[in-house]
């Protein structure tokens, strides 16, 4: 995992849940732990430019896959968060995430077009 992605918090080989007893995680747990999750995800990538197609596409793929992977790691750290959760509550949760990442988008977006906008007549 890349430096800038670590804490400590959400480090599985130091986690313990305190709702389920899950956790740490040592070395080889896939092999000894019981119950277990397999995830699979399709990742296509297509960037015809002559040159720099491996690149590029070597590029997307690492980066999607440790954008994965962190998830994943998240979602056990986070597990005592969500674990007694109902479908209801997760529906809720899953909304005002949405609601409140598209707000950080369109602001985001708003101040880096404000920004451009001054920048160009400068």
């Amino acid at each position: 995992m890349p430096d800038k992605h670590y804490k400590e918090a959400e480090d599985c080989t130091k986690f313990k849940s305190q709702k389920t007893g899950r956790g740490p995680l040592e070395r080889g747990w896939r092999n000894t732990s019981e119950p277990i999750m397999c995830s699979y995800k399709g990742v296509k990538v297509k960037f015809e430019v002559y040159g720099l197609q491996t690149k590029v596409e070597g590029f997307t793929h690492k980066a999607v896959k440790d954008i994965l992977l962190l998830g994943h790691r998240q979602a056990f750290a986070w597990i005592d968060e969500w674990y007694d959760m109902k479908i209801e509550d997760i529906r809720e949760y899953e909304q005002k995430m949405n609601l409140e990442t598209n707000k950080k988008i369109k602001s985001s977006a708003s101040s880096g077009s404000l920004q451009n906008a001054s920048s160009s007549t400068s």
